[in-house]
Formats: C-alpha cells, sequence, structure tokens
C-alpha cells in the first residue's frame, strides 16, 4: 500500500488548492455529514478549487456508519455521473473519512479521495493509515479495505468547532499514542490541560501524534505485526462501543477506547510488568476526564463474545496488545477467560 502525503496545514485553501491540482479529475465530489455540512462546509464552499462541486450528505455519528449510509453514497456518485476519474473529498470526522474512503475505494472499482479530517479524533487516528470501513452485524469496521488517501490535510482550525467530548474522544487515541512511545510524550499528555486548551501547544501535540502513527504504518501497512501496537485499548474498546451500539446509547469511539486502555492496562501489569504507578496515573486521567462505561456481571458473556470478532484474532484466540513498559510493546499477547473475567471485575470495582 503507498503512502501518500499527510499535510499539517496553516492555510487550508492553498493546501486543498494544491491537493486537488495533484489528482487529474473530471468531476469533483465533497462528502459531509449533516453536522459538516453546517459548520465546515460553508469555509471550502467560496474556495475557487471548489467551483462545481457536488456535495453528498449522510447523517451524522457512529450510528450512521451503515450498509445504507455506503449505499446512498454510491447512488448519489452514481446519479451525479462519476467515473473512474473522479474525485472525492471526505470532510468530516472518523465515520465520514472511513466510509467516505470506503465508498470511494469501491465505487468503479476505485476513484481518487481526499481527507479532510475535522475532529481530533479523525486527525490523529481515521484519517491516516489507510484503513476504511463500515459497522456491520453489530460489529465495529467489520467490512472495508486498506486504501490510503491521495492527501489528508490536517488544519487545526477545525478544533474550535468541537463540543469538549469531541475533544475528549480525539485526545484519547493521543494518550494510547504516548503510551506506545516514550515517557516524555506521555507525560506531556498527561499534564496538558484539557479544561483550558491551548490550541497552538494542541498543534503542535498533534503533530507528533500524527508523526507516531505514520512511522508504525510505514512499518507495517497491511497490519501484519509491528501497527497492531496501534489497537491497545482497542480489543474491549470495541467489545464496549459494540455493546453500546446493539443497546441503542451509542458512545464516542475515544470514550471507549480510553476505557479499554484501562482494561488492557491492567492486563498489562499482570502479564507482562507494566509499572503500577504509571498505571494506576493513567487510569486515574481516564476516569476524571472519561468517567466509566456501565454495566454488570451478567454482561460479562456478551462482552468476551465481542472480543472474540476482534479482527487480530488468530486461531480462535484472543489477542491484546500490551505494554511491558511505555513504549515497550507486546502484540498478540493471549489471555485466558479467566483472566478477561478479572479484567472485568477490575474495571467495574475501581
Amino acid at each position: 500500500m503507498e503512502r501518500k502525503e499527510v499535510i499539517l496545514s496553516e492555510h487550508l485553501e492553498g493546501s486543498l488548492e494544491d491537493a486537488i491540482g495533484r489528482c487529474s479529475h473530471d468531476r469533483l465530489f465533497v462528502l459531509c455529514d449533516t453536522t459538516t455540512l453546517q459548520l465546515c462546509w460553508p469555509l471550502l464552499a467560496p474556495m475557487r478549487c471548489m467551483a462545481g462541486a457536488q456535495t453528498i450528505t449522510i447523517g451524522a455519528t457512529d450510528e450512521h456508519k451503515t450498509l445504507e449510509s455506503l449505499s446512498a453514497v454510491w447512488t448519489a456518485l452514481q446519479q451525479g455521473g462519476a467515473t473512474r476519474h473522479s474525485l472525492m473529498v471526505n470532510l468530516g470526522g472518523g465515520m465520514v473519512t472511513d466510509l467516505g474512503g470506503f465508498a470511494a475505494s469501491t465505487f468503479k472499482r476505485g476513484i481518487q479521495y481526499i481527507n479532510i479530517p475535522t475532529t481530533l479524533l479523525s486527525m490523529v487516528d481515521a484519517s491516516v493509515g489507510g484503513k476504511t470501513g463500515i459497522n456491520f452485524g453489530g460489529l465495529k469496521n467489520e467490512i472495508g479495505v486498506f486504501n490510503c488517501a491521495a492527501s489528508v490535510i490536517i488544519d487545526t482550525q477545525f478544533l474550535r468547532t468541537l463540543d469538549h467530548q469531541n475533544l475528549l474522544s480525539g485526545y484519547a487515541e493521543m494518550l494510547k499514542h504516548g503510551l506506545i512511545s516514550d515517557e516524555p510524550t506521555w507525560a506531556e499528555l498527561m499534564r496538558f490541560p484539557l479544561d483550558d486548551i491551548d490550541y497552538g501547544h494542541l498543534q503542535r501535540m498533534v503533530a507528533r501524534s500524527v508523526a507516531v502513527k505514520e512511522r508504525i504504518v510505514d512499518a507495517d501497512p497491511l497490519e501484519h505485526g509491528i501497527r497492531r501496537a496501534l489497537n491497545l485499548g482497542h480489543t474491549v474498546g470495541h467489545a464496549f462501543e459494540s455493546m453500546a451500539l446493539a443497546q441503542e446509547r451509542t458512545v464516542l469511539h475515544g470514550y471507549a477506547v480510553a476505557w479499554g486502555l484501562v482494561c488492557e492496562l491492567y492486563l498489562s501489569t499482570r502479564r507482562a510488568g507494566f509499572p503500577r504507578d504509571k498505571f494506576y496515573q493513567t487510569i486515574q486521567f481516564v476516569r476524571d476526564h472519561y468517567g466509566r462505561f456501565p454495566f454488570d456481571c451478567n454482561d460479562y458473556p456478551r462482552l468476551f463474545e465481542l472480543m472474540t470478532h476482534d479482527k487480530k484474532n488468530t486461531s480462535g484466540r484472543i489477542n491484546f496488545t500490551l505494554l511491558g513498559d511505555l513504549g515497550d510493546i507486546r502484540i498478540d499477547q493471549t489471555a485466558t477467560r479467566e483472566e478477561i473475567m478479572d479484567m472485568l471485575d477490575f474495571y467495574r470495582e475501581y
């Protein structure tokens, strides 16, 4: 999978004009959700490079990351006269960049697309690395392909449109990147004042967080090995997210990852010797900022079953990414059913 350009932009119009200019195309489409159509599209609409662009709109939030929304995008492309030489710009959070990337990758066997992430989560996670897809059968990201955007344009001015919950959602992925990196990166994230945000400082932290993901994706673009480091917190986090989706109490992805980090760092202390002082500092940070995901012991069998569907699993075993220390990554780690039940007990009781 060929790596594409990630642009940390300080002038959105110039960056977008350059990116579009590198993609020879006959028609231009812009995919938004109902929120970004209202808050973000007005910033792009007057730009000269957007002249003649056709907008496609889908519902906002993860509950619309479905086959029905995907079909609606394909239909809009078809009715709009898109050919295999057309170009689509995905303007939105992770749901839009994931679904839009999948729609572009499969329409006419693939058209070019550009991602403009508008949430912190999509800037540091969903828009970089070439993963595209939709939820299916009650499971997160069950259907999709690897296919990189032609360009990813990251402009942190969009972060000023975010509510605090969505900012925290993205910050959880940054925290994960800190845990798999080194102590200074983790410590900076733990100290950053989330209740009084310095957006200039945050922009520099976003750049470093994106660089962590790019470095890992470059080393393992199709997730055969070290890219699984990026799944820290996700085996349990996706189970929480899928259960919440089925119960119609949708939670933000980053919150689920934060709760998953608590569980998988607990396993890390038990299985890999992760330092207890850093463990308790991290989970206290999560509890202070993200609260907790409510469930009881009757939900254990369902959560365990959801973990068995994780795409990292092999030979019927649930695989986790664990840490021996900050930056000491242990991929393809297994745990017994009893250890997983103990982990869920800890989460509920702490």
